[in-house]
Order: structure tokens, then C-alpha cells, then sequence
């Protein structure tokens, strides 16, 4: 007779209790903020400023939340954490949603009690050098040292990228973001590699970021996006139509300042996400304006992207895969209906 080995027996009665138990909702509601899990400092993303004021698209998206839950988009703890330690701190109930620069994998989505609720930011891994060093193409790295922000995907990339092509480097390993671009900085490596948004990021920060270029290979895809726990459906459900309410915001043309004024429109898809018809939060656990204080208090994602990536930010990332499906990109809204 077949007996189950015990270590699964015990992980199966630990995951059936904690979807029994599971509601992350209730205890946002009872604390009256949203722990949010951010990185420890990248622009665009989640960066900190010199009075701990939190901006960056994964920061916005925490706000979103907020606002669809406690109807105020300010009830937002932001808990910067490194590459290494973002998915204990979520499997540890220490945030209630990991929204850091993180990439959607088979291996995590499916091993680490975790659920990713949808993609923010389409991106790639690249490589920044020197422009003196006269390199032109990644292919040119052979024998580089590389600089690397331990635990992230882009060690595996990278190994799979210079065995592809027949290269050899040595790769220079860091917990801790800042330090990787200080090491780059001071000559310790000839290449950093990390994803392309985050090395326009991060070249801001570098002591004369003029004397750096960014090489034009795309050697991955990371599709970038907010994590929740395994097995709270409704939590989960929570944050991927948060997302998806602000792509169709965006696409409906639904804009912070002209929100109030949408109240009256005729077009039934406008009224139905705003709350004016139906009640889409219901089922949610929500109000029935839970999508109109998401817009009115954050904003869609085009104003999000533009204020934090695109051209009203340092950065001036252009949308590419990130624009709206009807504008040549991949960002598209279940239907909100």
C-alpha cells in the first residue's frame, strides 16, 4: 500500500489551513493600512526621497489598492526589501503585497506558496557600460567581470545568455541594489547587467552618468508585477482588477481631472467601472466605488506611467510593450464587466 510521505502530508494540512484562514482583506480593513513590500530604492519604481516620500509605479500600485479597499489611496505602509528577502518577508504575512520590480516566473508562481496578480511593466535584462571601453553589442563582453543583484533572475539570464554565445565572464555578486550600482561605479566590474528599466534607474544615480551607455540587446523577458500569497483568492482578485481598472481607465480616457465629469457620460462601459451602474465591487468584497476612487485618487495607468517612467519623469522611458493594445502595445484589460 502506498503511503504518503509525511513532509507532504504536513505541507498539505499547512496549505489547507491557510486557505481556510485566509483574509487578507479583513486584516487590511481592521489594521486600516495596506503593508506594502517595495524595493529599497529604484526610481520609477519605488524610491524613497529625502523625507521618506514614496513614489515609483509599484509605489502607485500599493495606493491603488488602498484606495479600492479603504477608499484612501495615503493608508500605505511602504517596507523597502532587498531582492533576497522579498519573498519571505510576503510568505511571513510581514506585507500584505510584495510590489517590487519583480519578475513572473513558472518557478516562483508555482514553489514559493505564491501568486503573481498581473503584469505593470513589460521589460527586458540589459547591460550598461563604460562608453569609453568602446563596446558597442553584448557580444563584445567576452572575458567581462559583471556586476549582479543577488537573487534575482537575472544571474540565471545571464549564464544562459553567455553559454548561448559561446562567452565567458565573471559575474560579481551583491544583496543589496546600491550596492551593485556602487561597485559599477567604481570600476569593480566592466558591464552591469539588470533589467532595462532599471538601468536607466539606476544610471541616475551614477557619478557622471553621461560617460555610460545602455547596449541595444534584449536578452530576456521580464514581465514585472505585484505578488500576493497562495490560496486568498479574494485578496488576489483584489489586486489583479485593481490593475485591470486602471488599464481600462486609461483606456476609456478616464483621467484624474476628468473623473467627476465622466459621472455623466453616456457610455455604459464608463458608468459600470466608475460605479455608476451595477455594482462590480460586490463580488470583491469592495464598495461600488472602489474602481472611481482608484482613478480619482491614483490615476489610470497612462497617467502612472507618464508620471513615474515616461516623459513627466527623469527617465523619458518610452511606452513600447507597455502602451495599450489599441496603440501598438500588450497592455490589455480584462473585460471589467
Amino acid at each position: 500500500m502506498f503511503k504518503t510521505p509525511l513532509f507532504f502530508c504536513s505541507l498539505a494540512l499547512l496549505l489547507t489551513s491557510y486557505t481556510a484562514t485566509a483574509n487578507t482583506l479583513a486584516e487590511v480593513q481592521k489594521r486600516k493600512y495596506v503593508k506594502c513590500g517595495v524595493s529599497q530604492g529604484l526610481p520609477g519604481f519605488s524610491n524613497p526621497d529625502s523625507k521618506n516620500q514614496w513614489t515609483g509605479i509599484d509605489v502607485d500600485v500599493c495606493r491603488a489598492i488602498a484606495a479600492a479597499t479603504l477608499g484612501d489611496a495615503k493608508k500605505v505602509k511602504f517596507i523597502p526589501l532587498s531582492a533576497k528577502e522579498r519573498f519571505t518577508a510576503l510568505q511571513s504575512k510581514e506585507i500584505d503585497i510584495l510590489s517590487r520590480n519583480t519578475t513572473w516566473t513558472l518557478m516562483r508562481d508555482t514553489s514559493l506558496g505564491l501568486d503573481f496578480a498581473g503584469v505593470t511593466y513589460y521589460d527586458g535584462q540589459g547591460f550598461m557600460v563604460r562608453k569609453k571601453s568602446g563596446i558597442k553589442s553584448a557580444k563584445q563582453l567576452n572575458g567581462a567581470t559583471i556586476c549582479v543583484n543577488q537573487g534575482t533572475t537575472t544571474e540565471l539570464n545571464l549564464a544562459d545568455y553567455f553559454k548561448a554565445n559561446k562567452l565567458k565572464y565573471k559575474m560579481v555578486v551583491f544583496e543589496k541594489s546600491d550596492e551593485v550600482v556602487a561597485a559599477y561605479d567604481a570600476g569593480r566590474c566592466d558591464a552591469y547587467t539588470t533589467d532595462m528599466s532599471g538601468l536607466y534607474a539606476q544610471r541616475l544615480k551614477l557619478k557622471n552618468q553621461n560617460d555610460h551607455i545602455i547596449l541595444p540587446e534584449v536578452i530576456s523577458k521580464e514581465p514585472l508585477g505585484p505578488v500576493v500569497r497562495h490560496g486568498d483568492n479574494q485578496w488576489g482578485d483584489i489586486v489583479r482588477w485593481t490593475i485591470y481598472a486602471m488599464v481600462e481607465g486609461e483606456e476609456l480616457n478616464i483621467t484624474r481631472d476628468n473623473i467627476k465629469t465622466m459621472k455623466s457620460s453616456k457610455n455604459p462601459n464608463v458608468k459600470r467601472l466608475i460605479g455608476i451602474d451595477g455594482n462590480l465591487g460586490k463580488n470583491l468584497g469592495l464598495p461600488q466605488n472602489w474602481a472611481f476612487n482608484i482613478l480619482s485618487q491614483v490615476g489610470n495607468y497612462g497617467e502612472v506611467f507618464e508620471n513615474n517612467l515616461g516623459s513627466k519623469s527623469p527617465l523619458k522611458i518610452k511606452r513600447g510593450l507597455n502602451a495599450l493594445w489599441k496603440d501598438g502595445g500588450i497592455m490589455y484589460s480584462m473585460p471589467v464587466r
